[in-house]
């Protein structure tokens, strides 16, 4: 058995830039690096970035390119892939390694907070959030219309 299976979570580093195949199936590209922090022989810290190509097909691809943003953190399943072409300028043999997803999540948007906030993202101090109180469900008023169950389509 064999198995090739990849998850990463970085920041595009990128805008993703959306095309389509012949055949009218989405494909997104963007690029997505990625942080190690180790300790080097002599204990200094060190950190290195890794830069890795991502490839979204399909439906995936139209949303990946329509709510992501550089910078923006995300979280990708996928598999690892090698594509080989003849460069025609140059007439070398080129490579590409790319991580093609099955799944994309969404992280947060750069510089976006998780709590409530006002004027530009600055969160607000000790807000509480506000909770909605939800009707007694003896107490909804649905007026006088009269529904046919006929008419429902499903």
């Amino acid at each position: 058995m064999y198995l090739n299976k990849v998850f990463v979570y970085g920041n595009l580093t990128r805008d993703p830039e959306q095309k389509s195949l012949p055949n009218g199936t989405a494909v997104t590209n963007f690029s997505l690096a990625t942080n190690r922090i180790y300790k080097d022989a002599a204990g200094a810290k060190q950190e290195q970035v890794e830069y890795h190509n991502i490839v979204v097909f399909g439906r995936q691809a139209e949303t990946s390119a329509q709510y992501l943003k550089k910078g923006q953190g995300v979280m990708i399943e996928g598999r690892i892939q090698t594509r080989s072409w003849d460069d025609k300028v140059s007439g070398e043999k080129k490579y590409r390694t790319e991580i093609i997803a099955d799944s994309v999540q969404f992280g947060p948007k750069s510089g976006g907070t998780t709590g409530p906030s006002v004027d530009g993202g600055h969160p607000v101090a000790n807000a509480t959030p506000v909770a909605s109180a939800a009707p007694d469900l003896e107490t909804i008023d649905y007026g006088d219309s009269n529904i046919n169950v006929d008419d429902i389509p499903f």
